[in-house]
């Protein structure tokens, strides 16, 4: 994982095409089709609202493969387009030939914002989220075709996402910092005074998308935000905040934050919604979940109050990467703070 060597604003073009050339490899869309919890749940919701899909018009945005198109006809689907904006386009082409539903739906290349529809629509499905759910997420793009191609009255699948957060007791972190402790028993040289410059370098600035067990959980998680994608704007997309409350189930030490996402599908034929969810308390997703690690750990007991206030917004240098801001108050402890961002991958491709 390369991290940054310099800082600058790429200009949305770049931007863009860093983001889109990401998606033309075979890996991402392997471990996304291979990601049962994620495909399944979407073709449950979409097969379950095969009453609103049945003899309709659909447009997938950001297609990819062109899945989600293919479970819509499917559903009984009158057209789906088929809206990607990288070269997967080409392999989508092929699928649905191979499966025979290119007389239904349409792929056309280009992205949302830039492609002309020869009608408007009844239905848009997308699998947008990203790390964090909005850390290079196509959320943008969703709510432009809302707000221009979808029908009066029309259906959004997913149609909300929801934001979470819980402390957590990382132990791979402690196991990590220890380790400077044992090299003199080892090898009969003192290196103990490196766990202050490992803590900085392990407890950084990052936000670090793991897995987190159910056993490090140290609270039950706290919704801070709710996006009704029927409703919200690209605007409000710039700043998501909330603020958050838990108690620690018992004694440990809390040495960071874990946020995860759900998003709900509609199935208006039965008494519960479809819930996406990749919280740590459910099977794992490529999502994983996205963990905060604070300075230094604090030590809690049982009913130890956290609370505090998150904040998310685009990053200065690039408007599809995400930053985290918390303020955060553990027990009696004073309040604190600290911003996150995701490492800049691709920084060897912009230099």
């Amino acid at each position: 994982m390369s991290h940054v060597v310099k800082k600058r604003k790429l200009d949305k073009t770049r931007q863009d095409r860093l983001y889109f050339d990401s998606y033309t490899d075979v890996t991402i869309h392997e471990e996304m089709i291979a990601d049962h919890v994620r495909t399944n749940t979407y073709r449950m919701a979409i097969l379950r609202n095969s009453e609103s899909i049945r003899g309709k018009v659909v447009l997938d945005v950001g297609a990819g493969t062109g899945v989600l198109s293919m479970f819509c006809i499917q559903a009984g689907a009158k057209k789906v387009y088929a809206v990607e904006a990288c070269s997967i386009a080409e392999q989508a082409v092929k699928i649905v030939k191979q499966n025979n539903m290119e007389d239904k739906i349409e792929v056309i290349r280009g992205t949302v914002e830039t492609v002309d529809l020869p009608e408007m629509v009844e239905v848009i499905v997308s699998e947008w989220m990203g790390y964090a759910l909005l850390h290079e997420s196509m959320l943008n793009s969703v709510l432009y075709a809302r707000d221009k191609w979808l029908k009066p009255g029309g259906m959004i699948l997913p149609s909300k996402a929801e934001l979470y957060i819980a402390p957590i007791s990382d132990p791979v972190v402690e196991d990590r910092l220890h380790f400077w402790y044992t090299v003199k028993e080892q090898y009969g040289v003192d290196m103990s005074c490196m766990s202050d410059f490992a803590r900085r370098c392990i407890m950084n600035s990052d936000i670090t998308v793991n897995s987190v067990t159910v056993e490090d959980v140290l609270s039950h998680p706290a919704r801070f935000a709710e996006l009704d994608l029927y409703s919200v704007t690209v605007e409000e997309l710039r700043l998501v905040k909330g603020k958050f409350r838990c108690e620690s189930f018992g004694s440990a030490a809390v040495n960071a934050f874990c946020v995860y996402f759900t998003v709900t599908f509609p199935c208006p034929d039965k008494p519960q919604a479809l819930v996406l969810s990749t919280s740590p308390f459910k099977p794992e997703t490529h999502w994983k979940q996205a963990v905060l690690y604070l300075d230094a750990p604090v030590d809690v007991m049982q009913d130890t109050v956290v609370t505090g206030e998150i904040s998310m917004f685009p990053s200065e240098e690039s408007a599809r990467h995400i930053c985290v801001h918390v303020d955060y108050a553990i027990g009696e402890q004073k309040r604190q703070s600290k911003t996150f961002s995701i490492p800049d991958w691709s920084s060897e491709a912009q230099s």
